[in-house]
C-alpha cells in the first residue's frame, strides 16, 4: 500500500513538473499550425537535405521545450510540412538541451558539461536525421507502405503535409474518401486549407482550439502512459542499480535503457546527474543519461510510431543510443587525456522551485488536467450518442 501511495505521489509530481512545459509545447504547436507559413517550413525543413536536417537541429536546440513539450511541437511541424528526417532531428535536439538546461548544467555540473551538452545534442540530432534520410526516406516509400500501420485519421493529416501537386492531392483525397468511412471527415477539417473555409474565429482562438483540442487528444494517451512508467521507475528502481555497473559499456547501455523511457526534461535531469556523479558513475555514463533521458520517452516513441512508422522509430532509438554512448566514450577520453576533471562539479546542489513558481506549476497542472478531463468527457459523450456510427480506424 505504501508503494502504491508513493507511486501516486511520484506520478503527481511528474505531472505537475511537466504541465507548464507541455502547455507551452501545445501553444508553440498551435502557433506553428496556424501562423507559420507552410512555405517557410517547406523552405527550411520540408525536404530531406542535410541542410534542412541541420537547420531543424539548430532551430530546436535553444528552444525551452522538454521531452513532453517537444511532442506537440514536433507533431505540429510534421503536419505542417516538415520532412521525416527534419522532424526527427528536431525531436532529438530540442529536449536534449536549451538555454535553461545549459545554465543549470554550468551551475551544477560545471563548464565542461555546459559546453558538451548543446554540442552533443546538435550533432546527435543531425546524425539521427541522417539515419532516417538514408534508411527511411519518404521519397522511396509508396503510398501503401506509408500508411500501412496508421489509422485513417493520421494518414489524412499526414497527407495534408505531403509536398504533392494539387492534382495529386485531389486524387489522394478522393481515393481516401472512397476507401474509408465518414468517421474521419471531421479530422480533414484540421488541415491548413480547410481551416480557412470554416467560420473565421480569431487567430488566437484557432491556436488555442487546435492546441487544446485535436493535438492534445492525439498525445494524451501516450502522455499518461509515459508519466506512469516514469513514476514506476522512480518508485521501484533504486540509485544503486544504476551506479553498480561502473563506467564501461555496460554502465552506459544501462543508463541509456533506463533513461529512454523516463519522462524527464534536460533541466530536471541535471540534479539527477549530480547524484550519479557523486555515487561513482563516470562523466561519460552520466552524459549518456543526460542525452538519452531527455531525448525520448514512451510518449515520444508512441507519437513517432503513429506518425512516421515503426522503421523510423527503430532508427530513432538506434541513433539516440549509439550517439549517446559514442559521446559518453568521447567525453571520458577527453577528460582523461586533457585532465579536465577540475571542470566538472560533483557537489549536489538540488534545485528547488520557489513558492511563487510552485503556484504557477500547480495552476498549469490544474489547467492541463481540466483539458484532459474535458477531452475524456467529450469522447465519452460522442461514443454514447453515436455508438454505431464510428469505425474502428479512428478509435
Amino acid at each position: 500500500m505504501t508503494d502504491i501511495l508513493l507511486l501516486g505521489q511520484n506520478f503527481l509530481a511528474l505531472f505537475i513538473e511537466s504541465a507548464p512545459w507541455l502547455l507551452l509545447g501545445l501553444l508553440v504547436a498551435g502557433v506553428m499550425h496556424e501562423l507559420v507559413p507552410v512555405s517557410f517550413l517547406e523552405k527550411h525543413m520540408g525536404n530531406e537535405s542535410f541542410s534542412s536536417i541541420s537547420k531543424a537541429a539548430i532551430i530546436g536546440a535553444p528552444l525551452p521545450l522538454c521531452s513532453c513539450g517537444v511532442i506537440p511541437a514536433a507533431l505540429g511541424l510534421r503536419r505542417s510540412g516538415a520532412s521525416k528526417p527534419s522532424t526527427i532531428s528536431f525531436l532529438v535536439s530540442t529536449p536534449e538541451t536549451g538555454v535553461d538546461s545549459v545554465s543549470v548544467s554550468y551551475a551544477l555540473l560545471g563548464p565542461l558539461f555546459a559546453i558538451v551538452r548543446p554540442f552533443a545534442a546538435i550533432v546527435s540530432a543531425i546524425y539521427a536525421g541522417a539515419m532516417v534520410r538514408w534508411f527511411a526516406s519518404e521519397n522511396n516509400s509508396t503510398p501503401n507502405s506509408e500508411h500501412v500501420h496508421t489509422s485513417c485519421c493520421s494518414s489524412t493529416l499526414r497527407e495534408a503535409g505531403e509536398h504533392k501537386s494539387p492534382a495529386q492531392e485531389k486524387t489522394n483525397e478522393e481515393h481516401f474518401h472512397n476507401a474509408h468511412s465518414s468517421c474521419c471527415d471531421k479530422e480533414a477539417t484540421l488541415t491548413r486549407d480547410d481551416s480557412h473555409h470554416a467560420a473565421s474565429p480569431s487567430k488566437a482562438r484557432r491556436v488555442v482550439s487546435y492546441a487544446s483540442g485535436k493535438l492534445l487528444e492525439d498525445i494524451v494517451v501516450w502522455l499518461l502512459i509515459g508519466l506512469a512508467l516514469a513514476a514506476a521507475i522512480k518508485t521501484w528502481v533504486p540509485n544503486d542499480f544504476l551506479t553498480q555497473w561502473g563506467d564501461g559499456i555496460v554502465a552506459m547501455l544501462v543508463m541509456a535503457v533506463i533513461g529512454i523511457p523516463m519522462y524527464i526534461c534536460a533541466t530536471a535531469s541535471t540534479p539527477l546527474a549530480v547524484g550519479f556523479l557523486a555515487a561513482g558513475l563516470s562523466p561519460g555514463a552520466v552524459l549518456v543519461f543526460l542525452m538519452a533521458g531527455p531525448a525520448t520517452n514512451v510518449s515520444t516513441m508512441g507519437m513517432i510510431r503513429q506518425e512516421m512508422g515503426g522503421k523510423t522509430l527503430g532508427l530513432y532509438l538506434f541513433s539516440v543510443i549509439t550517439a549517446s554512448v559514442g559521446f559518453g566514450y568521447l567525453l571520458n577520453y577527453i577528460i582523461a587525456h586533457f585532465s579536465l576533471e577540475s571542470f566538472i562539479k560533483t557537489e549536489s546542489h538540488m534545485h528547488q522551485h520557489g513558492a511563487n513558481v510552485q503556484i504557477i506549476y500547480g495552476v498549469c497542472a490544474l489547467i492541463l488536467a481540466a483539458l484532459i478531463v474535458r477531452l475524456g468527457v467529450a469522447k465519452w459523450r460522442e461514443r454514447r450518442h453515436q455508438p454505431h456510427s464510428h469505425s474502428a480506424c479512428c478509435s
